[in-house]
């Protein structure tokens, strides 16, 4: 669809400045009036969720690709509507964005990758056996004759006992590993429950730190929770990343099916699953599979920017307010990719994440209409380039508005409920901080339980924006829906969940459907809204609980927020 931004960045132009005229800068209002805390909470509407869903999920904005024009779009759509609501720009310098530098990275891979050994050659396709990117953001990868090495999970965790590269020497050397961590042991990284280790940057930058000249991880859907399909759209065309530091890089990062891998590791003469059963064990050593490769692709690096969109609600408290509850949720999404088998090539991410933009927005809206505003201040924190690794988030932690140690807590939103009513809801990170018990009681005001991550062989607390901010030592709360919803069997949620990823999942498909039931979302949003509340106006801040993950780096943020 051929999209007009002039007309739509010229009508939310002259939106945010009717409001801008009618507004006090240094005094949100609260336009809707509401003459009590539960008659503020019933703003939070299906109709306004809706609304937003359909508005920035619309192919007017294609897919929200960072620096676009549709990502320009959304972020200027957003920031109209929080204007709209009264609320302040929260970006450091008074505006409403809070800008990024990225490089983007667009690998032009070769269309087959060779690998000889043992007197035989095979060669794999492009994006059918592997996708591959560039990592130094230079304009070329250029290999020769490396070694590849299988170093099991590519993991090194002195707290467990546990190093996956023994001292082997794999400087030049590529190295092949397997997704996730293990889990076979509950006392072993937290058995079936994914743990930073599992996750691939985590294995990229190790393997970098080891000094290997490039990295491969072997696909499967159960290591990764979804198919491959979605690291082929994912890694097709231009990858964003904030630009290179001082950090050590290698050449490049690539991903390869489990039946590629097998007949990489069969030139060995070795089979896939013996060196999979031996990684299992701490003893085990890196497997030179005596198989080199060469490769060498262009890329093309330019430089491009997008920006969190932040809108502030100060709080009422001359002391609190300078203290702050963040609300969290990636306003941008693929863009335009490869086409689906119906030709549509756009990504829109209504559900990942206009949804969780929606619930935002809608929380920020009950809060403006409350008849006292929070103690704490309130930031609207909607970050950009989420699905091209945290980007925005991180940024935003790096160079925060509020010091870490004045950051009360961050609730992150990142997929709605589409489906209906549930008896429960899920808290990922559940046991982590004291906001369990906020959590437990609001959701027992609604008549639900409060269950931990259901999935937790997917790692999602490593993987949304609240990870960014639990780096830094704020204490983060997740929220994704129940799966027990009322009147369907008994795992028709968790299939629901399911069948979303293995066929909308970062695909075309992921389009606004009128005949979502949002009651699920606005259950899940008012429950979220309290939580917020209860945060911002306890006399003293949540805390991780004692021996947890990131305790240390609260405390460190403590100790140094006043200076």
């Amino acid at each position: 669809m051929k999209n007009n931004f002039v007309t739509v960045l010229a009508g939310i132009a002259a939106t945010m400045a009717l409001t801008a005229c009618g507004n006090d800068e240094s005094e949100p209002v609260a336009a809707a009036g509401a003459k009590s805390t539960a008659a503020a909470v019933e703003l939070i509407t299906e109709d306004f969720v809706r609304e937003i869903i359909k508005e920035i999920s619309d192919d007017r904005y294609e897919g929200r690709g960072p620096s676009t024009a549709g990502d320009i779009a959304a972020r200027k759509y957003l920031a109209g509507r929080m204007a709209e609501m009264g609320l302040q720009p929260g970006a450091a310098d008074g505006s409403w964005e809070q800008p990024f530098d990225m490089v983007s990275v667009e690998t032009h891979s070769p269309a087959s990758w060779e690998f000889s050994g043992h007197g035989e050659t095979k060669a794999f396709k492009n994006y059918d056996d592997f996708v591959i990117n560039g990592n130094l953001q230079r304009p070329r990868i250029d290999i020769n004759d490396a070694e590849v090495v299988f170093a099991g999970y590519g993991i090194q965790a002195p707290e467990f006992g546990w190093d996956d590269y023994k001292d082997v020497d794999v400087h030049g050397k590529i190295v092949i590993l397997m997704n996730n961590d293990p889990d076979w042991d509950p006392e072993l990284f937290a058995g079936e429950t994914r743990l930073w280790y599992e996750r691939w940057d985590y294995k990229f930058e190790n393997a970098t730190r080891n000094g290997a000249i490039g990295a491969i991880i072997i696909h499967t859907t159960p290591s990764a929770g979804y198919p491959f399909q979605v690291l082929q759209t994912s890694n097709t065309g231009p990858q964003m990343e904030l630009p290179v530091g001082d950090e050590p890089r290698n050449q490049f990062k690539s991903f390869m099916t489990e039946d590629a891998s097998r007949a990489l590791v069969a030139m060995a003469g070795m089979d896939l699953d013996e060196l999979r059963e031996a990684a299992y064990n701490r003893d085990f050593k890196p497997v030179p599979l005596g198989v080199t490769t060469s490769i060498a692709a262009d890329v093309s690096i330019n430089s491009v920017q997008t920006a969190n969109v932040l809108g502030l609600i100060p709080g009422s408290d001359p002391v609190l307010k300078s203290e702050v509850v963040i609300f969290s949720a990636h306003h941008d999404h693929l863009g335009v990719g490869p086409a689906n088998a119906d030709g549509d090539t756009i990504y829109n991410g209504a559900m990942d994440n206009a949804s969780g933009v929606a619930e935002v927005l809608a929380m920020a809206k009950a809060y403006m209409a409350l008849p006292e505003r929070p103690r704490r201040s309130i930031l609207v924190c909607l970050v950009g380039a989420e699905e091209q690794g945290l980007l925005g988030s991180k940024w935003y932690a790096a160079n925060p508005t509020f010091h870490p140690g004045k950051i009360a807590a961050n609730l992150n939103f990142d997929g709605g409920n589409l489906h209906g009513l549930t008896k429960d809801i899920t808290y990922v990170g559940f046991g982590k901080t004291s906001i369990d018990e906020e959590v437990i009681k609001y959701a027992a005001e609604q008549g639900r339980v409060v269950k931990p991550d259901q999935f937790v062989d997917r790692g999602y607390f490593y993987r949304s924006d609240q990870f960014s901010f639990a780096k830094v030592g704020v204490p983060a709360v997740y929220l994704e829906p129940g799966t027990d919803f009322i009147d369907r069997p008994e795992d028709w949620g968790k299939q629901q969940k399911e069948l979303y990823e293995e066929h909308h999942y970062h695909q075309p498909s992921d389009e606004y459907d009128p005949n979502w039931n949002l009651a699920g979302m606005v259950q899940d949003t008012q429950v979220g809204f309290w939580i917020g509340l209860a945060v911002a106006n306890a006399d003293a801040m949540p805390t991780w609980n004692a021996g947890d993950e990131f305790e240390a780096k609260r405390l460190e943020a403590l100790a140094t927020a006043g200076e």
